[in-house]
């Protein structure tokens, strides 16, 4: 479980962005998640907020 919290410590937020909801967004920054983590210590986050139909990715750095 230290190994857990030691890695979501490290997550620095580099970058933001929302837009109008779109369904297929997910698969999106699964791939952007799978070809780039390991390759440039970045990640890709993303939020849903069905309230205002909005989404938001955050680039994270590691």
């Amino acid at each position: 479980m230290d190994n857990e919290v030691s890695k979501q410590e490290k997550l620095i937020p580099i970058a933001q962005k929302s837009f109008s909801s779109y369904e297929e967004m997910y698969r999106i920054v699964d791939f952007l998640n799978k070809t780039l983590k390991e390759k440039y210590n970045i990640m890709f986050g993303l939020t849903k907020n069905n309230e205002d139909d909005f989404m938001t990715i955050t680039i994270y750095e590691f």
